[in-house]
């Protein structure tokens, strides 16, 4: 597998202190450079900066996988499997509101993961997932 190099993804938010108090007290992301109207993240390695727009909150399309509802569009990281299952048990403690349980999808099958699906405050949808063996992140 090639190095990775960071991703920089910007994603709309219609309160920027909610989102702020989200990404930074619940996620316990380290926050970057702001403004009054955007904030930067070091997004497990990666810059995430939301940005204030004001915009109505609508429920996202789905798409089945696994027999569960998944949200389109979604981001987020492919974690170390330890490092999964430690921020799965701090999102429980913060009392985040899971789309998709943490989970193992795929079970037994090519592409085995831990996956878990939650929604910001301003209703941008986020995966974070793990493989056991990082091989099988584009296996068929």
């Amino acid at each position: 597998m090639m190095k990775l190099t960071p991703f920089h993804l910007a994603i709309p938010v219609n309160n920027i202190e909610e989102c702020r108090h989200f990404y930074t007290d619940i996620l316990n992301l380290e926050e970057g450079r702001s403004s009054n109207h955007w904030v930067d993240y070091n997004f497990f390695g990666h810059q995430l900066v939301i940005h204030y727009k004001e915009q109505p909150k609508e429920d996202a399309p789905t798409n089945t996988v696994d027999g569960k509802a998944v949200p389109v569009p979604h981001f987020g990281v492919v974690l170390p499997w330890t490092v999964f299952n430690d921020f799965a048990d701090l999102l429980k403690s913060k009392g985040i509101v899971f789309i998709i349980e943490p989970y193992i999808r795929f079970k037994g099958k090519v592409g085995e993961q831990a996956t878990m699906f939650f929604k910001d405050p301003s209703g941008n949808a986020l995966e974070f997932k793990a493989f056991k063996d990082m091989s099988q992140l584009f296996a068929k």
